[in-house]
Formats: C-alpha cells, structure tokens, sequence
C-alpha cells in the first residue's frame, strides 16, 4: 500500500468540463475497466474525481482528457507521510512547512503556484493544517502531536496559547483600494500602535501622499503604503508577501530595512520574494520550496542565505539528494561580446541629439549618446526620473522642446514598446490576440523555439486574456513585444509579476532574441539580477525625482553600474558558484573595503 500512496491526481476545475465531454477519462481507465471506481464522473459532479488509493499512474487518462485537465504525478517516496495541508480532493498538497525562529528574518523562495501563500495563511493561524485529512479535518491537539519534537511545535502552541497576533501584507497591493477607505494620513493614524508614523512615512517616501486618497496611489505609492501599514502595528509575526514589485531599486533596499526593523527577540518575520539579491539582502536563513506548480509544493530544511538561494538556482537539494529542475540557472556574465573590432565594424550605428523635455513642473535633460544594433541598454534610475519619457521620445510618441546639436536629428524609429502598466481589455482567447496582432511571429518556428517555447504561450493559448494572472499577463506581453518587427525594442519592466525562475528564462530571451534579430532594445528594470544579466550598455538617471532629472550618454555596464550604486551607496559582489550578484551588508568589510576602493560594482571574485 505504501509505495501506491507516493501519487497524487490533479484535475483542474477550471478546465474539467464533463458536461462537454464524452467522459473518456473514464473510458479509458484500465482500472474502471476492472469494476473499480478509479475515475467517477456522474451527471451531478461539476468535475472529474479520481480516487489515488486506485490510480495505477498509467497516465491514459491524462492522455484522452480532451481539456487536458488532468495531471497524475509521481510524488519523491518519503513524502507521503509529511503532508502538511489539501485544500480538497484532487487539488493543490503542501508538504512541510517553514520553520520561522524568533528574531530573525526567514526568507521563501520558489516559483508561484508552488505553496508560498499557503504557507504564509498556515503560520499565520489564518489557515488550519488539515494534514492532508480535508474530510475529517484533526483538531488542534492532534495537530501539535503532529508537530512534536520540532521547532513548529513551540510556534503552533505559542499561537494559540499566547494569541499571538500575526499580520500579512498581501501579495497583490492593488486589490488594496477596494478593501481600504480613507486617505493615506488617516488609515496610518488609526493603526498606528508603535508611535512610529512620522519615522515610516520618511523611511518609505510617503510624506508626499499623505494627504492622498488610498484609491489614487500608483502601484509603487501602494505597495510602501502596505509595507508601512504592517510595520506601524504591534504584533508577533510579520509576514510580507512580495514586497518589493513596483518598487524601484532605491525604494527596495529602504523596505528591505523597515521589514528588518521589526526584528525582537521574541518576534518573527517571514517574507516571501522574487527579487533574490533582496531576499539576500532581507533574510537571515532561507527555505525554498520545489514542486510542481499548481499541484504540489514541498518546503526544505532551512539553509543559510547564501545556500538556500544557490540551492534554489541550481535545482538541486543536497540534504535531500533530489533535483527538480533540469538545468541550473547561472548568471555568466561576459562584458559585451562587442569588444573585437571587426566585429563592430558591422554593426550599424545609431545617434540621437541631446533634448530637453518638461512635462508639468518635471524637466527632463537627456544627454546626446548613440547605441549600435544586437545591443541591449538598461535604464537605471529611481521611480519619477524619467526613464518612461525618454522611451516615448525615441518613438517619437513625445516631441521633445529643445533639441540642441541641430545637425543631429532623431532618427525615425519603428518602435515596439511593453508598457509598465498591462491593462486587459482583448475579449477573446490568447490565441486569437496572437494571430490578431503578430500573425507572421508567431507562425514562424524560429520565433516560435526562441521565444514562445521559453516563454511557455503553449499553455496559455486557450485561455481568455480577461482571466490571465499577473505573471501569465506579463509573458504574453512580452511576447507581443517582440513578435512586432521593429527597430527598437522599449521594455517596460519584464520582471513585474514573475517568479525568480521566469525571470531569469524572460531575461534570457530578451537577450538571445535581440542578438539574432540584430535589433536594439532599452530596458527598463529594476531587478538587479535582471539588469546586469541583460545590459551590455546602461544609461544611469540622476536628480530629483519628478523635479529636475538627467540621463546620461550609454555607458558601459561595470562604469554605468559604479556611478549608479555610488548614488545608493551600496556595495555588490558576485557569488564565485553562479556569479549572482550580491548586495553587501550595510559597513561589512567588504562594504568598507569596496567603498575605499571606489568599486562599488565588482565584476571579477
């Protein structure tokens, strides 16, 4: 029996559609054939039931299943006796759980759909641990003994003798206006039960949107909003869900440390993040989670930052001695592939004057520079300095007021741009949006290999783009991008939405892309491990944010960096396994060394 349990059936609701169906999933099971109830569907149920006790793992059903609702999955052996929590039959199983410990921060990693959330909902006590049993759920005695002789023991019982109280920032901080009435001001007064408001609201730049309705703030202003609404409580677990989407690179490192503020001796902050050299950053030790999106997570042994996060990205967990992914991810970064002269030779050169441009009371100055074509440029700079303006100058969506140098004019481009914000408002399916708007790209294998494979569109096609998720949303858009023939490409942001691993596969695509199609793309981005990967050129934004700002000419990714992170006044190293890069601790000896050094960007270990 033992070794038959080690599989688990999932059925997706939203696909199973048995009323449309011939059933064949029944049909063809090998087990129902027998006179066992291995697949039941009657007229009555919404969707398909599979009993695992039964299933053979055959896997035939999958196969006929006309929706491709089903998944039958062969679960690592061990796991069975660790389910921590099932939502319902043939649905999402967490295995294991994080193990918080008072004092220090513990940092999540893993891609989405994969427990995190659930995760968070149980160690809040928001969401009871069924252990697996959601038809006669144990109670809470039963729960602890399940526990017993582990840390999560002492944590359960301190919830709920202590009544400890937990609160959560939420993922998604734009569903936020609809649950919270008020202007930014008020709400803070009403929960501010540490004294701390004046303190936050200068750490998180939120003096300027005091007085600002709650419904009004931009992504960015919510997200800090949230941040500070959580950190302005008293309470014993703090748990943030993504804090750092929206924010720009400068606005990260400062929640990073209002969240490491909130570190007590008997206290516990758990975070979940996508950006990694801000789980580095953040977190004192490190769980990830592996799995199979949508269908099963299972939490690790906690590992210290630098491990966990190297364990994360190359797929591979050595206490366990268990891979789950194919290929590790690494950041090989080769300054451009444009220093041989020859080959420069070639490439096709391109100019633009310097301009000025004010919008309101904001006055941009972009500085003359020129770019040459299979090159990517990353804008760096915070929210507010005008990185979206001078992308809307060079496709020619803006005029610019003055344009000095009159023998240089701008260069009429024919532009494909990712806006930030990807509003849906396309009434159909994925694929019809696709033959609609990049019908030759999308027929075309090699797009379809370099770009659609990677970008994983397959399984998104028959789905309507109205009930498409943040992330999937993110990777059609981009791959609308691309599929435009253009001359430059303006990407707005690639990495809002998506989980560490999707980021690294969009960035590699973005790169790969632009260098076969010989093209130019401007990125804006504010993930660091994103930004070095893609730049072979930056142009670094300074000034003050939404006042007065300057771009200045291309430059080279080690100079462009220096000056960038000078202005932050932090310190990045490079991991010497996978070569990520890492932020320094605030004053550690490699901060203080660098710093003298005057390398604030360090390339070779």
């Amino acid at each position: 029996m033992a070794d038959r349990l080690t599989r688990i059936a999932i059925v997706s609701s939203d696909r199973c559609k048995p009323k449309k169906c011939r059933q064949e999933c029944k049909k063809s099971c090998p087990v129902v054939k027998t006179g066992k109830l291995c697949i039941e569907v009657t007229p009555a149920s919404k969707i398909a039931f599979i009993s695992e006790e039964l299933c053979i793992g055959c896997g035939i059903c999958v196969k006929k299943c006309p929706f491709e609702a089903i998944q039958i999955i062969n679960l690592p052996k061990d796991l069975d006796k660790d389910t921590t929590h099932r939502y319902g039959p043939n649905t999402f199983k967490l295995h294991r759980l994080p193990v918080p410990r008072p004092g220090q921060v513990l940092g999540l990693v893993g891609t989405n759909g994969i427990g995190k959330s659930t995760a968070l909902k149980v160690l809040a006590g928001k969401l009871k641990p069924n252990l697996g049993r959601f038809n006669n759920p144990p109670d809470w005695q039963e729960i602890l003994t399940y526990f017993r002789g582990s840390e999560l023991q002492n944590y359960f019982t301190r919830i709920l003798e202590d009544n400890l109280k937990a609160i959560i920032k939420p993922q998604y901080v734009d569903h936020i206006p609809k649950a919270v009435q008020g202007n930014v001001g008020q709400v803070l007064d009403q929960k501010d039960e540490r004294e701390m408001k004046s303190e936050l609201c200068e750490e998180l730049d939120l003096n300027q949107v005091i007085d600002r309705n709650v419904g009004d703030l931009s992504g960015g202003e919510l997200q800090r909003f949230a941040i500070a609404v959580v950190a302005i409580q008293n309470a014993e677990i703090y748990m943030f869900d993504e804090p750092s989407s929206y924010l720009d690179v400068k606005q990260r490192l400062k929640a990073a440390q209002v969240v490491r503020s909130l570190l007590r001796p008997n206290s516990y902050v758990i975070v979940v993040e996508h950006d990694l050299s801000v789980l580095d950053y953040l977190s004192d030790f490190i769980c990830c989670l592996y799995g199979k999106p949508g269908a099963y997570g299972v939490v690790t042994l906690p590992f210290s930052v630098r491990e966990g996060i190297n364990i994360f990205l190359a797929g591979f967990v050595p206490t366990e001695n268990l891979r789950f992914r194919d290929e590790s991810l690494t950041f090989k970064v080769a300054e451009t592939p444009q220093e041989n002269a020859e080959e420069i030779q070639t490439y096709a050169r391109y100019r633009y004057p310097t301009m000025t441009k004010c919008q309101g009371n904001f006055k941009l100055r972009v500085l003359e520079g020129e770019f040459t074509d299979s090159q990517i440029i990353v804008m760096l700079g915070e929210n507010g300095t005008g990185k979206t303006t001078f992308i809307r100058m060079l496709a020619g969506l803006l005029k610019p007021d003055v344009v000095e140098g009159s023998d240089v004019e701008i260069p009429e481009f024919n532009v494909s741009y990712k806006p930030q914000k990807i509003s849906p408002k396309f009434q159909s399916k994925v694929r019809n949006l696709l033959h609609q708007k990049i019908r030759d790209s999308y027929m075309h294998p090699q797009f379809v290999s370099d770009v659609m494979k990677p970008l994983l569109i397959e399984q998104l096609m028959d789905q309507e783009v109205v009930n498409l998720s943040g992330g999937e949303l993110q990777r059609v858009a981009l791959c609308l991008c691309l599929g435009k023939p253009a001359d430059i490409y303006l990407i707005d942001e690639p990495s809002a939405y998506l989980d560490s691993e999707q980021r690294i596969v969009a960035s590699k695509v973005i790169k790969r892309f632009i260098l076969h199609a010989k093209k130019t793309a401007f990125v804006v981005e504010h993930d660091f491990i994103m930004a070095t990967y893609l730049a072979d050129r930056v142009i670094v934004y300074e000034g003050k944010p939404s006042v007065d700002c300057s771009a200045n000419a291309p430059q080279s990714l080690l100079t462009g960096m220096n000056l960038f992170l000078s202005h932050l006044n932090i310190t990045f190293r490079r991991d010497p396994t996978n070569y990520r890069p890492r932020i320094n601790k605030l004053d550690s000896t490699k901060d203080r060394e660098q710093k003298t050094a005057g390398s604030y960007y360090y390339l070779d270990d």
